[in-house]
């Protein structure tokens, strides 16, 4: 294919997805990067004006090879309909809410992942580890964004808190409405890069995404007094420059994700749990009243803490659950 134009460039367009088009492409299609995802179009860009195009590609699977954010596909010259996807870098996925046979693509081609939660009622640990485990399993780097940290007076608990999840995990505490604490992000948004944010609603990712893009375009809602939480305010899949060069794809706020095939990013999270798992007596071990468990012992020692313990337990179990079910569903 022709040497890549800057405008390409800026929008992520990297020798990963040029080395993927052939000759014979290059004569009669265009890379183009999907900027958003409605119901029964896509917003794309080439490095020029967006436009309007159908998602829907000839012979592809309901799934994996149709279209989502962060997507570069080759749309054809002539008759602007999408030819193929190129094979993504990396793809966020969950279980569909409401029916736990199919899978939901959330986002592709992501530099940055941005998890973020509130110094407020509204912070969780199991929270943050599940979307850590999304990472991980994707292969995404990952950075804890603690908003809100003018509602405690003791920010410094909340970062203890989240790095504590796993050693050199970044976290960066910030005010979602001060430019000059949310420039700590500016390393991950460079020109041409790409962080996505996953965060519930009601912890300021609206906030955040408008002081990053220097715009107050995104609409921004007050959380409830009585527990901290939010509605959505967030209702498309679509990305958003930023004002350090890069985008950033905004997703709608997941409460709980649902996370599918997650056994790695279990497995790295937990890797203290796993380790000492292996010391058990029996192999089978369900950590309870056997005789010769190492959870148990380190648990009495204080090696690990019962929480810990406890959502390593929760997620395991949900992966099992996904996986059985993912298995049951799949083709023989």
């Amino acid at each position: 294919m022709k040497p890549v134009d800057q405008p390409l460039q800026d929008l992520g367009w990297t020798e990963h997805f040029a080395a993927q088009v052939t000759d014979a492409e290059a004569g009669h299609c265009r890379p183009v990067r999907v900027m958003a995802v409605h119901r029964g179009a896509i917003m794309v860009s080439g490095g020029g004006e967006q436009q309007s195009i159908t998602p829907y590609l000839p012979g592809a699977k309901p799934t994996d090879d149709h279209p989502t954010v962060g997507d570069w596909l080759l749309i054809d010259e002539q008759t602007a309909q999408p030819v193929r996807v190129l094979q993504r870098m990396n793809l966020f996925k969950r279980l569909a809410a409401g029916d736990p046979r199919k899978e939901q693509m959330i986002a592709a081609n992501v530099d940055t992942v941005f998890l973020v939660s509130s110094c407020n009622q509204d912070f969780s640990v199991a929270r943050l580890e599940r979307y850590l485990v999304l990472a991980r399993e994707v292969g995404v780097p990952a950075v804890v964004v603690l908003t809100k940290t003018d509602l405690t007076d003791t920010p410094e608990d909340f970062v203890a808190a989240a790095r504590a999840i796993e050693p050199g995990l970044p976290v960066e505490s910030v005010d979602a409405r001060d430019a000059a604490t949310v420039a700590r992000l500016a390393t991950w948004c460079g020109p041409g890069k790409t962080v996505a944010l996953l965060g519930s609603s009601g912890v300021g990712k609206s906030t955040l995404v408008n002081t990053l893009r220097g715009s107050n375009s995104i609409a921004t809602q007050a959380i409830r007094e009585h527990d901290g939480t939010g509605r959505h305010t967030t209702t498309v899949r679509e990305m958003h420059r930023l004002e350090f060069g890069g985008w950033l794809l905004d997703l709608p706020g997941m409460r709980e994700v649902q996370l599918t095939e997650a056994a790695t990013g279990i497995a790295e999270i937990f890797d203290d749990i796993a380790a000492i798992a292996q010391d058990c007596r029996f192999s089978n071990c369900s950590h309870g009243s056997e005789p010769g468990c190492a959870i148990r012992g380190a648990i009495e020692s204080g090696a690990i803490t019962v929480e810990r313990f406890e959502r390593w337990r929760t997620l395991e179990a949900g992966e099992s659950a996904n996986a059985a079910r993912l298995a049951k569903r799949r083709p023989r």
